[in-house]
Formats: structure tokens, C-alpha cells, sequence
């Protein structure tokens, strides 16, 4: 049974469901519910999808996520940059609108519901810790800054289109001409309207007398204000036959069963993305979860993470939705609403499933501008320049990692920069770990400590070479250890005896293990001992796996202070006095 629940947390928190985790469920799944009902909208235009997908996309998801994800608060469904990578990367096998676009778009969160799942049942999510987190947050401000230029076109009321930055300014400079000005007018006064409720509606409710729960749930809901107003605007004045461009008919029902397609043509197409689209969710979402899990001293899985978000986006496929994850917006609104468990997202799925069914026919005359709005406004929260002058600071190398894939992003699209983001984090841990430090070190007066010469003052004898390796050897630095020993012993001939002190060494390969016992038989040739000092214990049992220990020229010594105690004569002579 243990093992069985393992794989269905549900099984856990919904032994201990009681009537106030309900009522705090309940009342999270309320707010969270108003804010999504716009959004799913808005992120559904984004992928180029029709806006009911955003709502699809929205109810099957979370319910799947709350039976097999561990997070208590996580909210699951369309964001942001993976609805700008959907658009990406559907764009170039069929146009938007068209029925091949839509099951591309199922394809797609199918491929990558498969993948995610595979990741979290052969236990594989540490492959995400390859992607460095100054390089995702300038992917994610690159992807922030082409959300919020696509959406102009919305704004202005225009036709205008492009995959990179480039692209996009070129084309609604081009197009500025045709502007529609009751379109701009609707555009910019929502969004400034959206931008105040974040910032300025709570304070003011506050001064109204309004309680911090109240004028929290109506802070939420602030977008839907603006839905409500720029819908009954747009259908009053009948400002679409002046050209104002709106949603129009949403389909009036659950979401359908669909057939992803399963060509072998189409899959190959989609499968690079889908990897993509697969990492950078699953980054977003497990750090979401972890972030807030810690607040209230709660735990997640990472691999169960997987598990849950791939079955997800399975569901998301058969179900007319499209790739999803969690979102940080969501989450956080869903947290500080007071959801106690996934239950909290499975009350959201019904709710979102009323409005599938009762309310899709109010939003016909709401203006694409207003949603525009709402996605420009939600998207340039990510949008964090401070990651340069922090890393500039910091670290030139993760500076230029990421105005690289900023730079990218912008310039050459968000599957450039995404693959781009993926390569430098791993081309900088392989350059990290390629030239390990390795320190000569010397005993500490009056202590049995070593550290490194040229930092502390340290007693050394001439004949006795000690290095301190901190960085686990393998076939990318192997070699460096064995040439900085070699230049070592061409300037000191007086040396008699080497240790290498492997307290910092957490694993040896075998191209590792080669160059120990060329070392080995260096040293023996020329009569100089090899040992080695503070082996951890998954290491001496690798190393006795092999002839290496046999054969050494030396020791393995349980602390360097033991080694330099037995091979430093003025030591012994002490020890004996």
C-alpha cells in the first residue's frame, strides 16, 4: 500500500480531508476560479488556439494534477511562455484557426505529457537541475518581452505578425497606419485600468473599511471588472461594426473528447519542442511548488511533480486543451486564498466547467484588446532586467549565459533560446567542472586542520606534496589533475611522498581511475610514494572494485592528519617524544 500511494498522493491528504479543509478549498477555488476564467481566455489567444481552449485546457488538467501531484497548492493549466512555445512551435506546421492547428496543439501535450511521465517513473527529475537559474530567468524575461509585443497588435487593433522581436517591431511599425483608435482606446485604458487594481485597488479598498479577505477577493477579481465593463461597452455602443475586433461565439459545453494525431510525421516535428516545452514547465512548476510548499513546512516530490504534470497534459490532450503547467500567478493566488490541498484544484475544474456551460455566450462581444490587456499586464511581472547586474556582479560567465539567451530569445525565437538556455547550462557545469580546484594545502599550528598555502599561514615540508582535489574527477577533468601534478614535481625534485586528499571527492569514473593509476605508476618509477588521505566511503568501495588499491605506491589514510603525522619525520620524531 505504501508503494501504491506513492504514485496517488491522493491517497495521503484525502485520508485527513476534514469540513475546514473544505471550506478553505472551497473559498480558494472561488477566486481562483474568477481570475481564470479571463486568463484561460487570453493564454488560449496567445497559443493561437480558439479561446474555449484556454478553458478546456483548464478543467481536466487540474483535476488529474490534484490526483496525482503532491503540491497542496499549485494550480494547473495555461501560462504564459508555454502558450507563446505552443504558438512557436505549431505555427510553422499549420496556420492558426485551421483544424490541423488544433491537433497539432493536442499532439503536442500529448508528446509532452508522455515524456514528463516517463521522466517521473524512471525517477529522472534531476535532469532539470541542468538548467541554471540565472539562464531561465533570462529566458523567461526574453519570452516576457515577445508576450508583451505580440499582444500590441490586440491593442492597436491591427494585423500584424512575427515570431522574433525583430520581426514584430517591423511589422507593427508597418502596419501603425491602419490603427484602429477605439480599439487603442479600449486596449490602453484596461491595461492601465489592470495595472492599477495590482498596485492600487487593495490600499484603497483597505481605506474604505473593507477586511483584508474581502479586499483581497475583490483585488483578485479586478480583471473580471474589466471584462465585464469592455464587454457591455462593446455590445452597447456596438463598437464591433466599427471594427473593434472581439471573441465572438465560444462553443456552450464541457470539454469535448479529442484524438490527438499520431502521424509519424507530425510527432517528428513536434518531439524537439515537446522536450523543450516539457523542461521549461516542469522549471516554472516545481519551483513554484517548492517555494510555496516551504511556507507551510510542506514537502513535494520532484519526480511525483512528473508524474502529476505528465498525466496533466495527457488529459489536456484528449480533451481539446493544449500543453500546461503550473503557473506562478495561479499558485500564488490559490495559496494566499487559503487552499489546504489539490482539492482546492478539483473545486476549480467544476467551476471553470460551470462557466464552460452558462457563461461562454456573455463573453461575445468582449474585444480582444481587453484580453490582450490581461496577458500584457500578467506577462511583464516576469520581466526582470536586475538578473544581468546580478550576475555581472556575481559571476561574468552566468552574465554572459544570460544576455546570451536573451539575446537569442529575442532575436531568433523562443525554441532558439529555450535550446540555446538548455546547451549554456550545461557547457557551463561541464567548463566548471572541467578545470577542478585543486588546492596544495599545509597543516594549521596548533590543530590537526589543513588549508590551502597561499590562502593561510601553514607549515609545509619540502618533502611531502599534499593536494586537496575539490571537485569529483571524471573523463572531462581527469587529465588536469594529472598535469598539475606533473608540473608540480618538475619544480620540487625534493619531493618523497604525494597525498591527495579526497575529502571533497564525491565519485571517480573510469577515465578518472585510468589517470590515478598512471600517476601510480609515475610516481613509482621514480620512487616517490602515492597515497591517499580522507577517502569517502561510495569511493574506497568503487576504487576496491578495481586493482588500483592493490597496486598503490602508498596508503589510503583515514585523515590527513594521520598521513602527515606517519610520513613527515619531524612529525614522528614528536609523536614519539
Amino acid at each position: 500500500m505504501p508503494s501504491f500511494s506513492r504514485y496517488l498522493p491522493i491517497l495521503t491528504w484525502g485520508r485527513a480531508y476534514n469540513r475546514t479543509a473544505l471550506s478553505n478549498d472551497l473559498v480558494a477555488a472561488i477566486i481562483v476560479t474568477i481570475m481564470l476564467i479571463p486568463q484561460s481566455l487570453a493564454y488560449a489567444m496567445l497559443a493561437g488556439l480558439p479561446p474555449e481552449a484556454g478553458i478546456y485546457a483548464s478543467i481536466a488538467p487540474i483535476i488529474l494534477y490534484a490526483i496525482f501531484g503532491t503540491s497542496r497548492a499549485l494550480a494547473v493549466g495555461p501560462v504564459a511562455v508555454v502558450s507563446l512555445m505552443t504558438a512557436a512551435s505549431i505555427g510553422e506546421i499549420a496556420a492558426s484557426g485551421t483544424a490541423g492547428y488544433a491537433i497539432a496543439a493536442l499532439t503536442l501535450a500529448l508528446l509532452s505529457g508522455l515524456f514528463l511521465l516517463a521522466l517521473g517513473l524512471f525517477r529522472l527529475g534531476f535532469i532539470a537541475n541542468f538548467l541554471s537559474h540565472p539562464v531561465i530567468a533570462g529566458f523567461i524575461t526574453a519570452s516576457g518581452i515577445l508576450i508583451a509585443t505580440s499582444q500590441l497588435k490586440h491593442v492597436l487593433g491591427i494585423k500584424a505578425s512575427g515570431a522574433t522581436l525583430p520581426e514584430m517591431v517591423t511589422a507593427l511599425v508597418a502596419h501603425l497606419g491602419q490603427t484602429n483608435p477605439i480599439t487603442l482606446t479600449i486596449g490602453v485604458l484596461s491595461t492601465a485600468f489592470l495595472f492599477w487594481v495590482r498596485k492600487g485597488l487593495k490600499p484603497l479598498l483597505r481605506r474604505l473599511g473593507l477586511g483584508p479577505r474581502l479586499a483581497d477577493i475583490l483585488t483578485k477579481a479586478g480583471p473580471v471588472a474589466a471584462v465585464v465593463i469592455t464587454t457591455l461597452c462593446t455590445w452597447g455602443l456596438d463598437l464591433n461594426a466599427q471594427g473593434v475586433a472581439i471573441v465572438g461565439s465560444v462553443p456552450q459545453s464541457l470539454p469535448p473528447l479529442t484524438m490527438p494525431g499520431l502521424s509519424p510525421e507530425l510527432i517528428g516535428q513536434l518531439a524537439l519542442p515537446a522536450i523543450l516545452i516539457s523542461i521549461i514547465g516542469f522549471v516554472e512548476s516545481v519551483s513554484v511548488a517548492q517555494t510555496l510548499a516551504a511556507k507551510k513546512r510542506q514537502r513535494i516530490d520532484p519526480d511525483q511533480e512528473l508524474i502529476g504534470l505528465g498525466a496533466a497534459n495527457i488529459g489536456a490532450a484528449f480533451t481539446g486543451g493544449y500543453p500546461v503547467t503550473g503557473g506562478f500567478a495561479r499558485s500564488v493566488v490559490n495559496f494566499d486564498a487559503g487552499a489546504e490541498t489539490p482539492a482546492a484544484g478539483a473545486f476549480t475544474a467544476i467551476g471553470l466547467g460551470i462557466a464552460a456551460i452558462a457563461l461562454t455566450p456573455l463573453v461575445y462581444f468582449l474585444p480582444n484588446a481587453t484580453l490582450a490587456a490581461t496577458i500584457i499586464v500578467a506577462v511583464l511581472s516576469l520581466v526582470d532586467f536586475s538578473i544581468l547586474k546580478k550576475t555581472w556582479q556575481y559571476s561574468r560567465k552566468d552574465f554572459v549565459a544570460v544576455l546570451v539567451t536573451i539575446l537569442l530569445t529575442l532575436a531568433a525565437g523562443v525554441e532558439i533560446g529555450v535550446a540555446t538556455g538548455v546547451i549554456l547550462s550545461i557547457v557551463m557545469h561541464l567548463l566548471h567542472t572541467s578545470k577542478p580546484h585543486v588546492a596544495e594545502v599545509g597543516l594549521v599550528p596548533g590543530t590537526e586542520h589543513f588549508r590551502n598555502i597561499r590562502r593561510h599561514e601553514v607549515i609545509t615540508e619540502p618533502s611531502l606534496l599534499t593536494l586537496r582535489v575539490d571537485e569529483s574527477l571524471y573523463f572531462v577533468n581527469a587529465r588536469v589533475l594529472e598535469d598539475r601534478l606533473q608540473d608540480r614535481l618538475a619544480s620540487a625534485p625534493e619531493i618523497r611522498n604525494v597525498v591527495l586528499m579526497f575529502s571533497a571527492v564525491n565519485s571517480v569514473d573510469y577515465s578518472a581511475l585510468e589517470s590515478l593509476e598512471a600517476i601510480n605508476h609515475l610516481l613509482k618509477e621514480r620512487g616517490i610514494g602515492f597515497h591517499l588521505s580522507e577517502v569517502k566511503g561510495p569511493v574506497m568501495d568503487r576504487l576496491a572494485t578495481a586493482h588500483f588499491l592493490s597496486e598503490l605506491n602508498g596508503q589510503v589514510f583515514l585523515s590527513q592528519y594521520q598521513a602527515w603525522k606517519t610520513l613527515v619525520p619531524a612529525a614522528q620524531t614528536a609523536a614519539a617524544e
